[in-house]
């Protein structure tokens, strides 16, 4: 796999002693500094990863405690905690399996040997970018704090990815989709987050207030992936879908999407019955997911002439760049000046 380094500037270390690390079969709990009290942990994520690294036996606990606990308090969401203490408690094990037993000692060479294991296991390309970019965040917060040497994060690496162009769903695939569906629950699901290119998990956690049918449109006050909220609009068969739906609904209940028992609607069960239509339709071979349908709702826009700087914000990409992404798939003037050029062509041979 090929990997790219960039450089970084040198930052002088200051030297110090470190405490020895605490007994591992003590109460997950950190005394303050100056104090004689202790701070509980703030969230069953860092629990639930604290205790993983102690029944390993993992060095860095209290390095680790505190990274996390730092992770809570700039208001990272569950999924962010998860998925960095994740990666942390790889980097550990693979530590303590080449016999490394202090978490200040490590080296450059130590990430590398990480990133090639994780390689050598047939892990994609973006798993291990995303637990490298995990790792060095976690580097940082330990250099601030004087417990590694600033040379871990000299000439950085940097896993080239593939670029893959989104997927979105053919026109005439919609349509026998959309044919095949019965239900008027399952019709307003999914022509809600076809024609508002919602996330899946943004639908499922809307209430009932979030909606408004006069003004055709549906508040996110925080999205789930970035937290940045926005409103999205409806088409107007969209709207009669969820007219149809809220006449059957139970009022009392206060999502817009529920299951058995007036439970809110789960991904998995949004999945399965996107699935069940796929299989009516005859579709179940060509891949097609839930997410699909908001690659094709931004495809469908563009195609009909939406400029990027209007699509973003109904996205919800902080960066152009993250909605130039649907441009290759939609550039229209491109196609024109291709077939153009090959008609010239071809009336020269």
């Amino acid at each position: 796999m090929n990997l790219e380094y960039v450089s970084v500037e040198d930052n002088k270390f200051r030297r110090r002693s470190y405490p020895p690390e605490r007994n591992k079969s003590t109460p997950l709990l950190q005394k303050e500094a100056g104090s004689g009290s202790h701070r509980k942990v703030s969230s069953p994520e860092i629990v639930r990863i604290l205790r993983r690294l102690s029944d390993k036996r993992l060095c860095g606990l209290r390095h680790v405690e505190r990274y996390l606990h730092d992770l809570y308090c700039r208001n990272c969401r569950p999924n962010t905690i998860r998925s960095n203490g994740g990666a942390i408690i790889l980097f550990l094990a693979f530590l303590k399996a080449t016999g490394r037993e202090h978490l200040e000692a490590i080296t450059r060479d130590d990430v590398s040997a990480f990133v090639e294991h994780e390689q050598d296991r047939g892990l994609t390309a973006n798993t291990v970018s995303t637990r490298l970019r995990s790792l060095y965040a976690f580097f940082h917060f330990l250099i601030d704090q004087d417990v590694i040497h600033p040379d871990v994060l000299k000439r950085k690496m940097r896993i080239k990815v593939p670029d893959a162009l989104p997927r979105a769903i053919d026109p005439q695939d919609i349509k026998q989709l959309l044919a095949v569906i019965s239900k008027p629950r399952d019709q307003a699901l999914i022509l809600t987050l076809l024609r508002t290119g919602m996330r899946i998990g943004e639908l499922l956690n809307t209430k009932l207030r979030d909606l408004n049918l006069r003004d055709k449109s549906i508040e996110i006050f925080e999205a789930q992936k970035n937290r940045v909220g926005r409103v999205v609009y409806l088409s107007d068969d969209a709207c009669s879908a969820l007219r149809r739906w809220l006449k059957l609904k139970n009022p009392q209940i206060e999502h817009l999407f529920y299951g058995y028992g007036g439970r809110p609607l789960s991904y998995v069960a949004a999945r399965h019955i996107f699935n069940q239509y796929l299989d009516k339709a005859g579709l179940s071979h060509k891949g097609h997911t839930l997410h699909c349908l908001r690659h094709t709702y931004a495809t469908e826009l563009l195609n009909a002439g939406m400029h990027l700087e209007c699509l973003q914000p109904l996205l919800g990409h902080h960066s152009i760049e993250m909605t130039r992404r649907y441009a290759r798939l939609t550039d229209n003037t491109r196609r024109q000046q291709y077939y153009k050029a090959m008609k010239i062509i071809e009336r020269g041979i």
